[in-house]
């Protein structure tokens, strides 16, 4: 079944077409895919990963178009980044 995995690293972003078994789970895309050696950066078992936006476990099955996405750490808070814009804003 035809799945999408996607990636947005620090330098370089990743968007796959594959082709996976119907009982496919998360981890078993991101294993087949090739995408830890494009991004050695990334560790499975620490970043988050989900479907479509929604947080998803490993272990969670995937559906026929399904895109797969790997989550990086948030670089900067965001209600903080928020706040600065805010009062830059007031200044103007």
């Amino acid at each position: 079944m035809p799945v999408q995995l996607c990636y947005a690293g620090l330098d370089k972003t990743s968007l796959l077409d594959l082709q996976v078994a119907v009982d496919a789970t998360i981890l078993q895309v991101i294993q087949q895919s090739g995408i830890i050696q494009m991004h050695p950066e990334i560790d499975v078992f620490t970043l988050k990963s989900g479907v479509f936006g929604k947080l998803k476990s490993l272990d969670a099955k995937l559906h026929a178009g399904d895109r797969v996405e790997i989550y990086r750490p948030l670089i900067a808070d965001p209600m903080e980044s928020r706040r600065r814009r805010a009062k830059k804003q007031a200044q103007a």
